[in-house]
């Protein structure tokens, strides 16, 4: 877990704008720590305000840039194809590490294989630069077992029509909602940016099929043991998705009581694949729970609310439309938890919370 104190820039050389910046974006709109610098030579010398990011930051050429603003962590803020470091990063990334600035990598290329003597974060003297790999496989994993079905607390798994389409980020808005009710809520992180910005989770993507379950069991266990009344677990993929494996082990392992539906508004086909398109909304419902039903052996969650991704859509009445449309399809509360301040009230009060 990075020190909340400590600044932090974020490295996103040609990509501050691009759809693969999901890491740098969710940096700026979540974590707490000050974000001094972000490195882009394209934008160098503007600021992430001009971008309509969530938060006002400098944008520098370099990391000397960086490192003279005051960052002490670099953090990794875009996803390059296949998640592989591209080797023009390794010489920025060499030099961090000679200026005493951590490294945070949530690629599948691992760093520790180029700094085997970097020690991890927390491990050593916190003047010591750190690299923090997320994407590993945690130790001690087993099997899943079914053990949340035993849990007395809610548990909603936020599932999606695709993937990235703000399933992290909505639960994310609801934790912190839920929280300011007074409500004892968790959060479990698991991907590569949820876990940046609490600081623990899961990066499911990194653990073996066979103990995928256990991890997510596991994790929902400890959390619930510190008292939860509910239990946010950040979805990953669709189900109606041909590349992602994450939904089964994500409902095996939570065995959760609530589903919030995720949702970019006026999406028909899969991003990258538009030859698939997303069943309607009420036939995709009815699969999730059917699967999270397991044929009678446990009770089927019940979908409460829709979060609706508008980011794309720069006209509030054109968002507006789209929200009112997916709940009158869906005969649920729909509400945009980002852009409307009290859209996570709104898809609270839906789950009764």
């Amino acid at each position: 877990m990075l020190d909340p104190k400590s600044p932090v820039a974020l490295y996103m050389p040609k990509n501050l704008v691009s759809p693969i910046a999901k890491m740098g974006h969710g940096v700026l709109r979540f974590l707490p720590n000050p974000v001094v610098a972000v490195i882009d030579p394209e934008h160098a010398g503007r600021n992430t305000a001009e971008f309509n990011l969530p938060r006002a930051v400098p944008v520098v050429a370099t990391v000397e840039d960086a490192a003279a603003a005051g960052a002490k962590v670099l953090i990794l803020g875009i996803a390059p194809l296949g998640g592989q470091i591209p080797a023009e990063w390794w010489p920025d990334l060499d030099r961090a590490l000679e200026l005493g600035i951590s490294l945070v990598n949530g690629l599948h290329d691992l760093l520790m294989w180029r700094y085997p003597h970097a020690p991890e974060p927390g491990i050593v003297d916190p003047s010591v630069p750190f690299v923090w790999d997320i994407r590993r496989e945690p130790p001690g994993l087993v099997n899943g077992r079914g053990l949340a079905a035993t849990l007395k607390n809610r548990r909603a798994l936020l599932i999606g029509t695709d993937m990235s389409v703000g399933k992290m980020t909505a639960g994310l808005e609801l934790h912190a909602a839920a929280k300011a009710r007074g409500i004892r809520s968790e959060f479990v992180a698991t991907g590569q940016i949820g876990i940046t910005v609490t600081g623990s989770g899961v990066a499911l993507d990194a653990v073996r099929v066979d103990f995928a379950s256990g991890a997510i069991e596991q994790e929902v266990l400890m959390v619930s043991d510190r008292g939860a009344e509910i239990v946010w677990v950040e979805g990953q993929g669709s189900l109606v998705h041909p590349s992602s494996t994450a939904n089964l082990p994500l409902i095996r392992g939570s065995v959760p009581t609530d589903f919030v539906l995720c949702v970019r508004a006026g999406q028909r086909t899969l991003r990258f694949l538009d030859h698939i398109e997303i069943p309607p909304l009420r036939e995709l419902i009815g699969l999730y729970e059917q699967v999270a039903g397991m044929c009678g052996r446990y009770p089927i969650p019940a979908t409460r609310a829709v979060a609706v991704n508008t980011a794309h859509l720069s006209d509030e009445a054109e968002a507006a439309d789209a929200i009112a449309q997916i709940a009158e399809e869906t005969g649920l509360v729909a509400a945009d938890p980002v852009r409307d301040p009290d859209g996570p009230n709104r898809l609270l009060d839906a789950m009764g919370l």
